[in-house]
């Protein structure tokens, strides 16, 4: 015990031991400056120096530039560019999936094929109610009245009920017989018009043209965008009255028909309506007669 307060003592003189540094001139020995020190000083200079460094740097790496060059730090200007920049690049894979299903739903009105199963589906779920169903709910004279002028009224309505009130309706291409109608069962997702070689076809609503080119199997081919998701296509053409690009109205002349391509049986239009890259049945929507 006795030997350890000695050391205590010991250690807080040494500590306490006053020291005198001197500068001195080299040449004249003349003394400059001279300064008395602890060991204590020393190592209180010392701790609140390098707490100080610390400090300083931790405030030059938060708060200034300087942390840009430090790997793993990056400064605000740069996390608004990423940000910007991975909000450009959603809003481009966007476009780029509409362009993808745009162009899709032009393929399959180009080409015809389209997938059965879906086209069922969509078909079972927009069926009206068989009149059988609506005497099992008993319907009154006047609800019956009521839905046979709506349904009257929407006859030649392509377009949904979210839309009924602008005026949009349909112009026939031609005039004629219709010699092949609209069968899902049958895969022929158009109705073929029967009509004298070169007769005039004219364009069913305002719109602009998508595609106008000549084809082996349909032969002059032209298809036309509308508004409201309406594509509409017209085959087996003997000319072409309009090209790719070009704005069309309704009722305006766009190609004669003919007998072209290699799936023709003779003069006729081969008309085809297809609604939000999905088929319908033109019939229903245009009287041909």
């Amino acid at each position: 015990m006795a030997t350890d307060k000695k050391n205590k003592k010991k250690f807080a003189k040494k500590l306490l031991h006053k020291y005198r540094m001197v500068i001195l001139n080299e040449d004249t020995f003349e003394e400059r400056f001279s300064f008395r020190l602890t060991r204590l000083n020393v190592f209180v200079a010392v701790g609140l120096s390098a707490i100080f460094l610390i400090a300083a740097t931790t405030v030059l790496i938060a708060f200034t530039p300087l942390r840009e060059y430090i790997p793993g730090y990056s400064s605000a200007e740069l996390k608004e560019e990423a940000a910007s920049l991975a909000y450009k690049t959603d809003s481009l894979q966007n476009v780029i999936r509409l362009n993808d299903q745009y162009l899709s739903s032009i393929k399959r009105a180009l080409t015809g094929e389209f997938d059965l199963e879906r086209l069922d589906r969509d078909s079972i779920l927009s069926q009206p109610i068989s009149d059988q169903e609506y005497e099992e709910i008993n319907r009154i004279k006047a609800d019956s009245l009521l839905r046979e002028e709506v349904a009257q009224e929407d006859k030649y309505n392509i377009l949904p009920t979210a839309t009924d009130n602008i005026n949009f309706s349909l112009f026939p291409p031609v005039k004629g017989s219709v010699s092949e109608p609209y069968s899902i069962k049958d895969r022929h997702y158009a109705v073929d018009i029967v009509v004298s070689r070169n007769a005039p076809v004219k364009s069913v609503a305002d719109g602009r043209v998508i595609f106008a080119e000549w084809t082996a199997e349909t032969g002059y081919v032209m298809i036309i965008e509308h508004s409201y998701g309406l594509l509409s296509a017209y085959k087996h053409n003997a000319s072409l009255a309009k090209s790719q690009g070009d704005m069309v109205r309704a009722g305006e002349v766009i190609a004669t028909a003919g007998s072209t391509g290699e799936l023709t049986t003779g003069p006729h239009l081969h008309f085809e309506l297809w609604n939000e890259g999905n088929p319908v049945d033109p019939s229903e929507y245009i009287d041909f007669n």
